[in-house]
């Protein structure tokens, strides 16, 4: 296994060492001591980071600990290079997640510079930072159709995939074994326009090794380690439209056939980009009540919403988008088995939604659909997320194990997708 250039095997040890020391520093409680972010140079403190407003969001009225008190975890995708080199970013995350999950810095792409080699440097900064800040991690991703590192096409075939898949899942989750709150172990294996009837998506994966790819790839994950709670991710299974009502359909019954064959599942990913205006309603609560008598947990894994349609008015985006966010939070967080909820991106600054150019709005004004704008003051989908946390009335307890794995119920109605 390899971590970068053989010149560099003196930092690989320093390294290894210090995700050793982070994760000894946290589990006695004194990751205070530690110091914000991974090295190197800081940037000078935005004006607006120090404004007095941030005192009514942070610490106690941080979404950190209003989810804390009701036995939940709350974070946002983050990036390493972030996370070093803008000391608001990082503060912003030390101070509102307790869980966080690396934006890219875990796949295949950023990970493997060769079919043999391996680069772990920016995923190494984001679980210590994690460890050092008492926040969980979760792993993203193991197996993805997208994101393949460029001498995939040309090396990996039909004879040698299941071989890379295995391998590459066995070094990366056994890297981290033990400091993982949970993996995407599979991301976004559902397309019903491919046209299967198993609903799988057309990818290399399935070309090269077939349906069994899944089951492998979870398997292979539970053994590399076993601590880490294993997930089924996927994204346009909100609304009850009829796309995605069909594809919500494809997703449990794909979950149904792992939990038949005894593969190891233990949560569903809801990734939950939304649109402002969007109304999630039965359906959805329909599929997360099947996946708890299932003994499923559900995240929300990648939470925004998109302001496109919406006028120029930054007021009327501000609201119509934090109203999404208090409906779709808190009709999710009634249900007990939703007891993680992550946002893809903390500030409006770095959304992944301002770099889609086929999508952006059509006067050209950057998106604000996180729960920080531009320049780290709180929107007001912040404190829509709050109300909708400070909301949940399911019996979960401060202190509470948000990680348990839920008991399938007694007398269960027939699914809806049999």
């Amino acid at each position: 296994m390899h971590d970068g250039t053989s010149s560099r095997s003196r930092g690989r040890n320093t390294r290894r060492e210090f995700l050793k020391s982070a994760a000894a520093v946290a589990a006695t409680g004194l990751s205070a001591a530690l110091p914000l972010g991974c090295g190197g140079p800081k940037a000078k403190p935005n004006s607006r980071a120090t404004a007095p407003t941030l005192s009514q969001v942070n610490g106690p009225r941080s979404l950190r600990a209003h989810a804390a008190a009701h036995g939940m975890l709350v974070g946002c995708a983050v990036n390493p290079d972030r996370l070093d080199g803008d000391a608001d970013y990082a503060r912003t995350v030390a101070d509102q997640c307790s869980i966080l999950v690396p934006e890219n810095a875990m796949k295949w792409a950023a990970l493997r510079l060769t079919a043999q080699q391996f680069d772990f440097r920016k995923a190494d900064d984001v679980v210590v930072f994690a460890l050092s800040h008492d926040q969980k991690v979760r792993g993203h991703n193991l197996c993805w159709h997208n994101a393949l590192p460029g001498w995939f096409a040309s090396t990996v075939t039909r004879g040698n995939a299941a071989q890379f898949l295995t391998q590459h899942i066995q070094t990366v989750a056994g890297r981290y074994a033990g400091k993982m709150h949970s993996w995407d172990v599979v991301n976004e294996a559902v397309d019903v326009k491919s046209g299967r009837p198993d609903g799988l998506r057309d990818s290399p994966w399935l070309e090269l090794i077939g349906p069994g790819y899944l089951e492998l790839a979870f398997r292979a994950a539970r053994q590399a380690d076993p601590s880490a709670l294993l997930t089924y991710n996927d994204y346009g299974i909100e609304l009850d439209t009829q796309e995605q009502i069909d594809k919500r359909g494809q997703v449990m019954m794909l979950v149904r056939r792992l939990k038949a064959r005894g593969v190891p599942i233990d949560a569903v990913g809801v990734q939950s980009h939304l649109t402002a205006g969007d109304a999630p309603g039965a359906g959805l609560v329909h599929f997360v009540r099947e996946l708890r008598e299932m003994g499923l947990q559900v995240f929300i894994t990648e939470m925004d919403v998109n302001d496109r349609k919406l006028p120029d008015s930054v007021p009327e985006r501000d609201t119509a988008v934090a109203k999404t966010y208090r409906d779709y939070l808190t009709m999710m967080l009634a249900e007990p088995n939703v007891n993680t909820v992550l946002t893809w991106g903390i500030t409006d600054r770095y959304t992944w939604l301002n770099g889609l150019a086929h999508a952006s709005r059509p006067d050209g004004k950057p998106e604000r659909p996180l729960p920080f704008d531009y320049d780290y003051s709180p929107t007001p989908a912040f404190f829509a997320e709050r109300d909708a946390i400070d909301s949940r009335r399911t019996g979960a307890q401060p202190g509470g194990d948000p990680y348990a794995p839920f008991k399938p119920g007694q007398g269960s109605p027939r699914s809806q997708y049999e």
